[in-house]
């Protein structure tokens, strides 16, 4: 009897030494692009215009021409894929599950990234100051991959938003509901819509991309370039 009553244990201990199964990281080799919503868009090619791809998505009647009303639509299309439970607002597991596996883009190197203030506190040899200045030199060049620059999601997107879909969360209860989300698209679209025109087209939004390397190359912003996507206030009105 004692020799039934081990098997189960012998049996979950030879699982426990069993080797897990390898974990594979997916990478891409061009930078992908993420919607003012937050919906990543990867290429897989060179010639392949993630950015492009999505704003023909959001086109709905193909003229050429980005409405507020059709960037709520792809919005609303977004959210329910997020939206796993179906139960109309996104909560923090499924948020998780946003940045985990949806769009892993917009995870930001804040948790070995260290402070400023740490930074100058600490002592530098000969060495460690040529490095310095080196970094320095490097993070005027690329605003979409510098240590002190753009974060999250607004490294490869048009607004400066470091997470588009808990940055929607607008009375700060930790969820998202569906009108939250339409809402955020709303304003996101005004944000963009700098002539006041009620559309957008993908020449004046295309200017509006993070700077990137091009054939390994540092891309170079022209000298006192201003980013108008930061602090761009909200227009008067609905």
């Amino acid at each position: 009897m004692l020799l039934f009553a081990l098997i189960p244990f012998l049996a979950s201990a030879a699982q426990a030494e069993e080797p897990t199964a390898p974990i594979i990281v997916r990478a891409y080799p061009w930078a992908p692009f993420i919607s003012p919503m937050g919906e990543p868009f990867r290429s897989h090619a060179p010639d392949d215009d993630p950015f492009a791809r999505w704003f023909h998505q959001a086109d709905r009647n193909h003229d050429g021409n980005l409405t507020a009303d059709e960037m709520r639509s792809d919005a609303e299309r977004f959210f329910a894929r997020i939206d796993a439970n179906q139960d109309g607002r996104i909560d923090s597991e499924e948020r998780m599950t946003y940045e985990s596996e949806i769009a892993p883009e917009v995870q930001s190197s804040s948790q070995w990234k260290r402070t400023r203030q740490e930074s100058s506190a600490e002592p530098l040899s000969d060495d460690d100051s040529k490095r310095s200045e080196r970094h320095r030199r490097w993070a005027k060049d690329i605003d979409g991959y510098q240590p002190d620059g753009l974060q999250g999601a607004a490294r490869y997107g048009l607004l400066n938003l470091p997470e588009p879909v808990a940055g929607a969360d607008a009375d700060f209860d930790r969820f998202v509901s569906l009108e939250e989300f339409r809402r955020a698209a709303s304003y996101r679209f005004q944000l963009l819509d700098n002539d006041r025109s009620g559309r957008l087209t993908m020449q004046n939004l295309k200017v509006l991309l993070p700077s990137r390397p091009k054939e390994g190359k540092r891309a170079k912003r022209p000298k006192n370039a201003v980013d108008t996507r930061i602090g761009l206030p909200l227009p008067e009105g609905n």
